[in-house]
């Protein structure tokens, strides 16, 4: 079993908003693994990612991850099911000892599995037997059972297989003009992504609200808005008003208002609690 940091998709290497906040103390709550999917799911599905945590005897821990474009679905106890891209920090308790899977599939091709356009659950979850039938009960029970990753991804490859899909031409549009986003920093406006894929911008916008569940200024500025958040936590306090206008802003106070809707602090409040978050840190408990 082929586990992965990093996805390569059809045509490159692509950027992934993954926006894990506190990066340096999450790695100190749980450990986290990233698997290739089965050949027959490569076109639908990034990658499976693995969490275990044992925190018996210690404090709950807050974990927080910035929005991104992609549907997961998830099995974990008391946080199993499908959910859709979302505008909001998401945040989840860790307590006790769990393990669990969940799968990010490809931005704009889970519309086959949904059966509906892929707006109707955006900002929102939905049970997993409402998506894949009473299987996926059964498929979470296998991974909270599962002794190590490869029985895990197993299970979920076979309930995701047994419900066999076609990639519509429209899903394969729509996946590709996000790739052109994940590709292509340069792309900050929707005007650069229709030139791009030869769509005009009501084919896009329709495009997106069926099979992404996002408008594509908003798949736009995830991306923008995350590369920052990765910037201002390597590299502490940018100059601001030269990382706003690398990412395409015309405007400083653009870009801090933009910021903030997203990660819930403005920029060099997020670099204070990226920087205090390494330092107590110890480097040894970095896995």
């Amino acid at each position: 079993m082929k586990e992965r940091d990093s996805y390569r998709g059809h045509v490159g290497e692509h950027r992934i908003p993954r926006g894990i906040v506190a990066e340096a103390t999450a790695r100190t709550m749980f450990t986290l693994n990233r698997y290739a999917p089965a050949p027959e799911l490569a076109d639908f599905v990034d990658y499976h990612w693995v969490l275990h945590w044992d925190l018996r005897g210690k404090p709950a821990h807050d974990q927080r991850v910035l929005p991104n474009l992609a549907v997961h679905v998830t099995f974990f106890p008391g946080a199993s099911g499908v959910y859709g891209p979302a505008h909001d920090v998401f945040s989840h308790r860790l307590e006790g000892r769990v393990q669990g899977l969940g799968v990010r599939f490809r931005p704009g091709c889970f519309r086959a599995f949904l059966d509906a356009p892929v707006s109707d659950i955006t900002d929102r979850a939905v049970p997993l037997a409402d998506v894949f039938g009473p299987k996926a009960i059964e498929a979470a029970e296998s991974v909270q059972n599962a002794a190590g990753d490869e029985p895990m991804v197993r299970a979920i490859d076979n309930l995701l297989i047994a419900n066999p899909v076609v990639l519509s031409p429209a899903a394969r549009r729509a996946a590709e003009a996000v790739e052109s986003i994940a590709r292509d920093p340069g792309i900050t406006r929707v005007a650069q992504l229709c030139a791009d894929t030869g769509l005009t911008t009501r084919s896009v916008q329709r495009l997106f609200a069926e099979h992404v569940g996002c408008t594509p200024k908003w798949a736009i500025r995830i991306y923008r808005l995350n590369d920052a958040a990765q910037r201002i936590t390597t590299q502490g306090e940018p100059d601001y008003a030269g990382l706003a206008d690398r990412l395409g802003y015309s405007d400083q106070s653009h870009f801090i208002r933009d910021f903030r809707a997203v990660t819930g602090a403005p920029p060099a409040e997020y670099a204070r609690a990226a920087r205090a978050d390494s330092e107590r840190t110890p480097d040894s408990e970095r896995t």
